[in-house]
């Protein structure tokens, strides 16, 4: 029962996946790209925790956090340069 859950959530993230770079490529404005890539990073973070569940490893989840606390931060620094235009001040 819990390989058929997997697998419905393995599918449906990955279409989620790829109707958020859909939007990233025909986004009509620049926040709308932002908020997909955004929006992508924390749908590749959900694929890793199922990959980790999936083969009942831990290393899964190492590098779901890695993906958290880089895309946390390519985040902030996209949007800090889209309102200033400058990342370091």
């Amino acid at each position: 029962m819990l390989n058929v859950a997997l697998v419905i959530a393995f599918v449906f993230m990955t279409l989620a996946q790829l109707l958020n770079l859909y939007r990233l490529f025909k986004g009509p404005s620049l926040p709308d790209r932002i908020l997909a890539l955004d929006t992508m990073y924390i749908n590749a973070l959900a694929l890793f925790v199922l990959l980790g569940i999936y083969f009942d490893t831990a290393t899964y989840f190492e590098a779901a956090l890695i993906i958290a606390v880089m895309g946390f931060i390519s985040t902030v620094a996209t949007s800090k340069y889209l309102m200033r235009g400058d990342i370091v001040e």
